[in-house]
């Protein structure tokens, strides 16, 4: 069988299968009107409705009971002149609660996150990697968040400040209004932000770690929800699934110096209220090596770091080679029948 045919069957089969094992639902037209993204619980077309839904998203407004979150796929390599590159798998997960916000109307979200870079044909969680652009075998170092906080009010959030080094808050406060359309049975929403701060890892110091003095960092997040669940009064909690990507620098651990080009995650994720359906291989690992994160937090603390700020307070720079320049992947080679201009 050709590879084309072969791609094709492959797909086939994987729809077919995925069609056989969902339950029929009504999917419909795309619906942004009044009617249809008003309920009778939750009214998506006022900040307070959004603010109720997304609270319910996040967390659990019992204020007491703990949301679990996922998330599962993959990481590029994107460099100009050649085709992306997978470098390695992903999986991720979370613990979330809620809890009130005393000074005004609304929520204070208390997180703490773990994710884990694993082996692209065995799905183990790697301590150690073959950096297939350097020839070089790096340490791996996980991503733990803890915390990662923010508030849910019936205004858009600020971005987040990452210890004081973005500085980009919003000029006035502004009614929250998520982005949500209806599908028949189906609700969907996407969100996401597009980031360009002072880099915690500056290259004076971080050489082999960091290309550039700025993060730039873009993460994108799709968001599929039972209409009937958000509709349904009792549900103090709404579960959903979809997808996160993420564009971001170079990971600091890959030892990429100033080699041109970024980091690109595409993953699943989710969450859920019982943490049984977290993958099972990553709750024995977090278990075992970081059982902090199994437990959601009680109380907001700060400052809320991302990986990167993590990484420049907790690790330290890889050695240069003396006397020699700071170890980059050599530039892609065109085909000799590629001709410029």
């Amino acid at each position: 069988m050709h590879r084309r045919e072969l791609l094709m069957a492959s797909a086939v089969f994987a729809a077919g299968s995925a069609l056989a094992s969902a339950p029929a639902r009504a999917v419909g037209a795309p619906d942004r009107s009044a009617a249809g993204l008003r309920g009778p619980a939750v009214d998506l077309l006022t900040p307070r409705g959004n603010m109720e839904a997304w609270a319910r998203l996040l967390g659990n407004t019992d204020m007491k009971s703990t949301k679990y979150g996922w998330a599962q796929g993959l990481i590029q390599g994107v460099r100009p002149g050649e085709a992306n590159r997978d470098l390695v798998g992903f999986t991720m997960m979370s613990t979330a609660r809620l809890l009130p916000l005393e000074d005004g109307v609304g929520y204070r979200k208390v997180l703490r996150e773990a994710g884990f870079y694993t082996d692209l044909k065995s799905g183990e969680i790697l301590e150690e990697w073959t950096n297939p652009y350097l020839n070089e075998t790096v340490k791996v170092v996980p991503i733990l968040n803890d915390p990662f906080n923010h508030t849910i009010t019936e205004y858009r959030p600020a971005p987040p400040s990452y210890g004081g080094l973005n500085k980009g808050a919003p000029a006035a406060k502004i009614p929250l209004q998520l982005d949500w359309t209806r599908r028949g049975d189906r609700l969907n929403m996407m969100s996401h932000i597009n980031l360009f701060y002072p880099s915690a890892l500056q290259p004076a110091k971080w050489p082999r770690e960091s290309a550039t003095p700025f993060a730039q960092v873009t993460e994108a997040f799709l968001y599929q929800i039972e209409w009937a669940d958000m509709q349904n009064k009792r549900k103090t909690s709404v579960e959903y699934h979809g997808t996160w990507s993420r564009s971001t620098p170079w990971l600091p651990w890959m030892l990429m110096g100033p080699t041109t080009g970024h980091a690109q995650y595409y993953t699943f994720m989710g969450a859920v209220d019982d943490i049984n359906k977290i993958d099972r291989r990553t709750l024995d690992y977090v278990e075992k090596h970081h059982p902090k994160y199994l437990v959601a937090p009680e109380k907001w603390e700060e400052p809320s770091l991302s990986s990167l700020e993590w990484f420049a307070r907790e690790q330290k720079p890889a050695p240069v080679p003396a006397g020699g320049p700071v170890p980059s992947a050599p530039e892609p080679k065109l085909p000799a029948w590629f001709k410029q201009g």
